[in-house]
């Protein structure tokens, strides 16, 4: 199969990149019939060139001012770059700025065609070269062949073709898009309906492969379509690949609602968001700074989209200066980890800069957090596994996944695997049970500010409640309301595993917290333990002792509380408490009783406990509750953990989990 890759036209306008381009490949790249009204380029155009074993898709962008939009539509999947410089003309206004927007979007390799060579003579053509020389000096053009031609004539057209086919075959041109992902991207550059076909849709493939009846993801829109058919440079396929120019008869879509900018992905590879982080720079040349606030124009792939600014650690950034920034958007943008953008100003139209996205989806950030702008900064990290941690780190506390690693870092989900493995290996990613089957990775950063939170709010909960041995699960959920609850449910886990807190069937505490009570406390607990084991199976409930006491009721439950979680009491429900002994005479009576397979009647029960009806019916249902007894109608046999006479019954633990 021949290598695809592809070659995008850029220059000033009227300096003959169409016309170049049909001198190539027979193709008219103007298909608007305004264009060949005015002769002038407008919208872009398409054609390819096969050289043996490399075929170029061609993309023929317009030169002029007032169409920069629709030439970043074009430029922005591009591999080789052929810079298109007019002899006659020399350097012109959008010669520059088409050569800043090459740079800024990372274009790795191309060429310089000096066109209408017919028209100026020998020295001139002299002078034009050092001109250009000059212009591309530290740019990626730097040592980029210069081909004189003339597609009037012909001329230079078969050097400029053995040239493309040098560049081809000498290296391996590496685009800012992730080419050797196995994920597929196409952002979406034109639709129109075909009769008896439905809507198509056109791009280059950016990335991976589809083919015939595949499913992908529509984004920003958020559903799925379905591929019909598949066509590459005019002719039937059935598949795509990176690289090549397609287009893409689609299911499940109209032809008026996906538009240029809109993009087409495999299932879960790319996200939107409103908000992204980036690292910009602003153009030496731009006749404007960027302030904090402004609001500009967001080039990224096809799409273009406004969006203001906020400038994390500077007030403006003058021409030629760079930083950290969010881009807030009122529309959802598309994109990857490490992004080429570029940012123009909304009025004037001007290219003010551009940079590369840090976060796809990133978090609010403050302003001048000194801390978080380092930790923004290792994004920009050379190594890849700092660049991994880093962005790890920024999608906050909750669960880590393959998917979100890949799209922010920019890689295949193969690689993402590869990064997170090495994390969990080096400690910097932890796991969490957060059920008995399951288990999430965190940031090790973000599971030791849980922990720290945790507790926090363990210390405060104590103080609120001293009296109480432990606190039940479900209130610390409530008091991390804003946490994800499988996480904390897994951090809790870690520092029970560590013995920072220590777990009981009444809930957790922490290691060294001990319930507090005052001298007045400890003498009216006493004599509630004192009345309870007297009382036996006719036991008083918390608002008559109170009354007793002379103190409020609360006081009193939370008295009870403390002895349950000592073992003192057993809480059998709603306000029925027993003595800790008691309990272990009923469990012992009932299960004697119901020895032999013999059955108890609710009215049994209570002779046999010498008390009331009040009492009985509770202390049934909390025996068959805890499988000391199952009922059977109207009567009681023995349950399965009735067990032989004496054996006592454990309570059920209160609060399982969080």
């Amino acid at each position: 199969m021949a290598r695809q890759l592809i070659l995008g036209t850029a220059g000033h306008i009227d300096h003959g990149k169409t016309a170049l381009v049909r001198a190539l490949t027979g193709v008219d790249t103007d298909r608007l019939p305004e264009e060949k009204a005015r002769g002038i380029t407008i919208d872009i155009g398409f054609a390819h060139l096969d050289l043996g074993e490399v075929r170029y898709g061609i993309v023929d962008v317009p030169g002029h001012e007032r169409f920069i939009r629709n030439m970043l539509a074009g430029a922005a999947g591009i591999d080789v770059a052929m810079l298109v410089i007019a002899a006659d003309d020399s350097i012109m206004p959008q010669t520059r700025e088409h050569l800043a927007i090459l740079e800024l979007l990372q274009i790795p390799t191309g060429l310089i065609a000096l066109t209408k060579c017919d028209l100026a003579d020998a020295d001139w053509l002299e002078l034009v070269e050092d001109d250009v020389r000059s212009l591309v000096r530290g740019t990626f053009l730097h040592e980029a062949p210069i081909v004189r031609t003339s597609a009037h004539r012909g001329e230079g057209l078969d050097e400029l073709r053995r040239t493309l086919l040098g560049i081809a075959t000498a290296g391996q041109p590496t685009s800012p898009k992730p080419q050797a992902s196995a994920l597929f991207r196409l952002p979406v550059d034109r639709s129109f309906v075909l009769e008896g076909r439905g809507t198509i849709v056109t791009g280059t493939v950016w990335s991976g492969s589809a083919n015939v009846g595949d499913e992908l993801d529509w984004l920003p829109v958020g559903r799925k379509v379905r591929i019909r058919g598949l066509h590459t440079h005019g002719q039937a396929v059935e598949a795509i690949q990176a690289g090549q120019r397609a287009a893409i008869n689609l299911i499940g879509a109209h032809h008026t609602e996906i538009v240029r900018g809109h993009e087409l992905a495999s299932p879960n590879h790319l996200k939107s968001s409103r908000r992204i982080t980036a690292h910009l720079r602003v153009l030496r040349e731009s006749p404007l700074p960027l302030r904090h606030r402004d609001r500009v124009r967001v080039h990224l792939g096809t799409q273009e989209a406004i969006a203001w600014v906020r400038l994390l650690s500077e007030s403006r950034l003058e021409p030629g200066a760079s930083g950290m920034a969010q881009l807030i958007s009122p529309r959802p943008i598309v994109c990857r980890g490490r992004q080429p953008l570029i940012i123009r100003a909304e009025s004037p139209l001007v290219t003010l800069g551009g940079g590369v996205v840090l976060q796809c989806a990133g978090e609010r950030v403050t302003r001048r957090a000194a801390s978080v702008l380092r930790t923004i900064g290792n994004l920009l990290a050379q190594d890849e596994l700092a660049r991994a941690d880093a962005v790890l780190f920024h999608l906050g506390a909750r669960e880590v996944s393959v998917a979100d690693l890949a799209c922010e870092l920019g890689v295949d989900h193969d690689a993402a695997q590869r990064l997170i493995d090495r994390l969990v290996q080096d400690d910097r990613l932890r796991s969490l049970a957060v059920s008995p089957r399951r288990s999430v990775l965190l940031h090790a950063e973000h599971v030791r500010a849980l922990e720290s939170r945790l507790a926090q709010a363990m210390a405060r909960l104590h103080a609120q409640s001293p009296m109480e041995a432990a606190i039940p699960r479900p209130r610390i959920a409530q008091a991390l309301a804003w946490a994800d609850v499988d996480l904390v449910q897994g951090v809790l886990a870690l520092m029970i595993e560590s013995g920072d807190v220590i777990a009981s069937a009444a809930g957790v505490a922490q290691r060294d917290h001990a319930p507090r009570l005052t001298e007045a406390q400890q003498a009216l607990l006493a004599r509630l333990l004192a009345r309870f084991e007297r009382d036996a199976f006719t036991p008083p409930e918390p608002a008559e002792l109170a009354a007793e006491h002379g103190v409020a009721e609360e006081e009193v439950r939370g008295l009870l509380a403390l002895c349950v979680s000592r073992g003192e009491l057993v809480h059998l429900g709603a306000a029925l408490y027993l003595h800790a002994s008691h309990h272990e005479r009923l469990v012992e009576r009932v299960a004697a009783a119901l020895a032999g397979g013999r059955s108890l009647t609710v009215s049994e029960i209570r002779t046999l406990l010498d008390t009331s009806r009040k009492f009985a019916v509770p202390i049934c249902e909390h025996l068959d509750r805890i499988g000391v007894t199952t009922r059977r109608g109207d009567a009681r046999v023995a349950g399965p953990n009735a067990g032989a006479p004496g054996a006592r019954a454990r309570q059920p633990a209160s609060g399982a989990t969080v």
